[in-house]
């Protein structure tokens, strides 16, 4: 920023001059700094005072800069000059320069090298932020690697580096002749009651992974690798980074801050209110609750949203009101009086270059405020009343009262009553089975705090249950998670603390039982739902990719197939809740699920290869290329989806990979390819992902697990069944280079363009349908892929008209209306219908049944009949008002379908089922 027009260089140096006895001191001693400021050169003044680090003398450089920039930004500021922002990120560039300096000459000193390799330093507090004050101490954290430190060849790594320390700190904050340059603190290092001033690196990693307290994860908000080995610093940061932020949603962190501001309320001896003694920082409606305010939401919810990661307290408001997490109206409320609040601590520091925080009392009242412009202490004293009492109400609201002190559990008899009263069977004996649940029979509840926890969550939950369809199952799935979790207490405080998701979680245990059976497994999963975005379809398919890839907690090929299952398990159970409440449209849901399997396919499959080349190398001139069939292949999934895929290979299969372990280029693809599936469906510390189904190769189970593209194309030309020349009209290539699918997608086109016996082409796929509805029975009245006239039938339909390979008028289909083959059943379906081969109305009856499926895999899998509120949930989700609409436009589609197969390939399909049924 730069110097305002406005500023009023006369009267800030008369102010300082009169009421800042340190400010004052600062003018006489830098006479040419003085007449910098008078002359209203800002930019020069600041020049000038950097000039000092030029000084060979490392404690003269540093204090004369300090001293200089000090009064510079002192007078700048009271003039208008340099805006709060400016202020401080010259004291922190300051503090960055000076540790630095002091670093590299305390390792020079010692061991005669120019260098900070293997020297870390870590700035927390306002410096981590980019905020520091005029007097404010720095708390650096100083890390060092054994085998990088520049040291004596005599010098233990560890003593070299204590020496390094106790230098640093004296080059620093010894006081000269000059003064002193920064204070500095060293207390947030780990363990700091028992480490040494430098802590090992290793060592430090240790504490934050399994030892860390809650407060230094608050701090780490702010953590930036601030001097030395800065690399090195980036790297250790971003080792802890799961530490700091928690993948799963933290609302513990609202009563750690909690109980921390009321041990710091309790022992600070102030007045709670502005006024003589008062403390700007420590004080109600503070600096510090305003920090803390920011940084609470920011551990809440900065490991899932990643926009929050910011530092500085501004930065953090804006971040939160931008992402919806506050309201604009609280960030601008807090942000403004942190600004205020900052430059009445300056006005505060500047008076004696001393570290205070406290107001003053009578005539040295009246200085700082006259300092700062107003007209007296009372003034003073005025504005922060209403300021702070603004900024503490908003504070007030997110601490609110202590979970630690929770009302009294009901006794069993009491709860008994509170049972009967709404509506449960058996309320004493159900009163007794949820009082067992607090004995510590199970882990979830078993502390204190997750006791706590559960008995101000109970109430809420257990009515929320009774009015649901289905009471006892919903009491029963949550008993299941209960027991299959060995903690809970962070989903009793998220359902706490956001009441609203408590309904949606009693749906999903009695609507959906695939949705429960997933909280049965991972409870965190609720938390996805505070995601601002939550409740939108997930982005393309590149978007997913780098939101899995961000979710990595390290940089390694299990770390990633973890953050896969993670992401896909968040984005299926979001989009599963969709899907029950009628947010979305069932084909949207479809087109999501298929995105978000695709988005998993390609990073587990890229990841995969790399992997394997580190042993066996590449095969020159060849690559793997996977083809989707089925659903994936129209991309179109539902939630009980397998991925039908087949692995091919380009190249000669002759060739061989040129790594340290080389293959043969069959055996080389047919292992890959086994690697690329296992990373896909063998379970990992996150669980199990998708069920893999390659039995559309060539040859089925019978044959090898990869072919090559010219294998395959042989094999589809000269030996493969209809069935498997159906399959193929729904084939689209997932995984392979632009070459790769330009090769495949000419195979596929000859394959499914070429001449056929119709006669027998009709016979076959009548053969086929027969033989799989005798085999394949509907699972239930709503059965929409099953039943005669349902997908099944309509599928066979479009497929048979597809290998026809005619239009109406005897033109070729493909050429004639080439998007007729398109993978996507519905645009297949509406170039059908252009070519003139299906009626005009086809495509209701397929959108209808589409959606009956992908619901239906929730709210009634297997086609069974549901609950009275899934039937709800499913008519909704259909565009239907109400279930017994919803079975009139099923029997109405399925007409629809049975018409247009009597009258294309001649049976009569409900007839049939009528005669056998399953």
């Amino acid at each position: 920023m730069g110097e305002i027009q406005t500023a009023d260089w006369a009267s800030a140096l008369a102010r300082a001059r009169a009421h800042a006895p340190f400010l004052a001191r600062a003018l006489d001693r830098q006479p040419d700094l003085a007449a910098l400021l008078a002359a209203g050169e800002g930019e020069a003044a600041l020049a000038l005072a950097r000039s000092h680090s030029a000084h060979p003398d490392t404690e003269v450089a540093l204090r004369r800069e300090r001293l200089a920039l000090a009064a510079a930004l002192a007078v700048g500021d009271l003039a208008g000059a340099f805006p709060l922002a400016r202020v401080v990120e010259e004291l922190t560039g300051f503090a960055d320069r000076a540790l630095d300096r002091a670093i590299r000459t305390a390792i020079a000193e010692r061991s005669g090298e120019d260098s900070t390799d293997g020297f870390i330093a870590l700035a927390l507090g306002k410096q981590g932020a980019g905020e520091l004050n005029y007097s404010s101490d720095i708390d650096p954290i100083f890390l060092y690697d054994r085998e990088r430190l520049p040291r004596r060849a005599s010098d233990d790594p560890g003593e070299a580096a204590q020496r390094y320390a106790r230098r640093i700190v004296a080059l620093l904050a010894a006081n000269t002749d000059e003064g002193y340059a920064l204070r500095v603190d060293l207390r947030l290092r780990p363990a700091s009651e028992i480490s040494p001033l430098a802590v090992p690196v290793g060592a430090a990693l240790a504490h934050y992974q399994g030892q860390a307290l809650a407060w230094e994860r608050a701090a780490f908000t702010r953590a930036r690798a601030a001097a030395g080995d800065i690399a090195a610093g980036e790297d250790f940061l971003a080792q802890i980074r799961p530490f700091v932020w928690r993948s799963q949603l933290d609302f513990g962190a609202i009563e750690e801050i909690r109980a921390l501001t009321q041990r710091i309320r309790d022992s600070h001896e102030g007045p709670p209110a502005p006024g003589p003694h008062f403390d700007v920082k420590r004080g109600r409606g503070g600096i510090r609750e305003i920090e803390f305010y920011a940084q609470t939401h920011q551990l809440i919810h900065g490991g899932r949203d990643t926009s929050l990661r910011v530092r500085g307290t501004r930065h953090a408001l804006d971040a939160l009101a931008a992402a919806g997490w506050i309201t604009q109206e609280s960030a601008l409320t807090l942000g403004e009086g942190y600004d205020r609040l900052r430059s009445v601590e300056h006005r505060l520091q500047m008076v004696n270059d001393r570290q205070t925080h406290s107001l003053p009392e009578g005539e040295a009242l009246d200085q700082v405020a006259r300092l700062d412009g107003l007209a007296d202490g009372a003034a003073l004293v005025a504005e922060l009343t209403e300021l702070t009492g603004r900024t503490a109400a908003i504070y007030e609201q997110l601490i609110g009262a202590s979970e630690t002190a929770p009302a009294p559990a009901a006794a069993a008899s009491d709860l008994a009553h509170e049972l009967a009263a709404l509506g449960f069977e058996e309320p004493e004996t159900l009163a007794e089975r949820i009082e067992s649940w607090r004995d510590g029979r199970h882990a979830a509840i078993r502390s204190p705090q997750a006791v706590a926890a559960w008995d101000r969550l109970a109430p809420a939950l257990i009515r929320a249950i009774a009015r649901s369809d289905d009471p006892q199952r919903a009491l029963t799935r949550w008993e299941r998670i209960l027991e299959s979790v060995p903690s809970a207490i962070t989903t009793f405080r998220l359902l706490v603390a956001r009441p609203h998701l408590i309904d949606r979680l009693v749906a999903a245990l009695t609507l959906a039982p695939v949705l429960a059976d997933e909280l049965a497994r991972k409870p965190d999963l609720i938390d996805t739902l505070l995601d601002r975005n939550a409740l939108d379809l997930p982005g393309d398919i590149p978007a997913i990719v780098a939101r899995m890839r961000g979710a990595a907690v390290r940089e390694d090929y299990e770390a990633l197939l973890d953050a896969i299952r993670v992401i896909t398990g968040e984005i299926r159970f979001a989009l599963g809740i969709q899907l029950i409440e009628g947010l979305a449209d069932p084909l949207d849901i479809a087109r999501a699920l298929s995105r978000t399997a695709e988005a998993a396919f390609d990073l587990a499959a890229e990841a995969t290869i790399a992997e394997f080349a580190a042993k066996h190398g590449r095969v020159p001139d060849s690559e793997l290329v996977v083809l989707g069939l089925g659903r994936l292949g129209g991309g179109a999934l539902t939630h009980a989806s397998d991925l039908d895929i087949v692995y091919l290979f380009t190249g000669d299969f002759a060739a061989q990979s040129d790594g340290p372990r080389p293959l043969g280029a069959t055996v080389y693809y047919n292992r890959l390819a086994s690697r690329v599936s296992a990373a896909l469906s063998v379970p990992t510390a996150q669980g199990a992902l998708y069920e893999v189904d390659t039995r559309l190769r060539p040859q089925g189970n019978q044959g090898p697990l990869a072919v090559s593209c010219e294998a395959f194309g042989k094999y589809q030309r000269e030996a493969a069944w209809t069935w498997e020349h159906m399959a193929l009209a729904r084939a689209r290539v997932l995984f392979g280079s632009a070459r790769a699918r330009a090769e495949l997608g000419a195979v596929l086109a000859e394959v499914l363009h070429a001449p056929r016996d119709k006669a027998a082409l009709r016979e076959a796929v009548l053969a086929m349908r027969a033989e799989m509805a005798r085999h394949k029975h509907p699972g239930g009245p709503i059965d929409a892929k099953l039943l005669r006239g349902g997908l099944v039938d309509l599928e066979f339909l479009v497929h048979y008209l597809q290998l026809k390979g005619e239009t109406a008028s005897g033109a070729p289909l493909g050429e004639s209306v080439p998007h007729a083959l398109d993978p996507d059943l519905a645009v297949a379906i509406g170039g059908l219908v252009e070519a003139g081969l299906l009626p005009t109305d086809i495509a209701q009856p397929h959108a209808l049944m589409s959606r009956m499926l992908v619901a239906g895999r929730l709210l009634a899998p297997d086609g069974r009949e549901p609950s009275p509120g899934g039937a709800r949930a499913l008519a909704k989700a259909c565009g239907h008002e109400g279930y017994a609409a919803l079975i009139d436009a099923f029997a109405a589609a399925r007409a629809q379908v049975a018409q247009a197969w009597k009258q294309i390939l001649g049976t009569d399909i409900l007839a049939d089922e009528q005669e056998n049924p399953a």
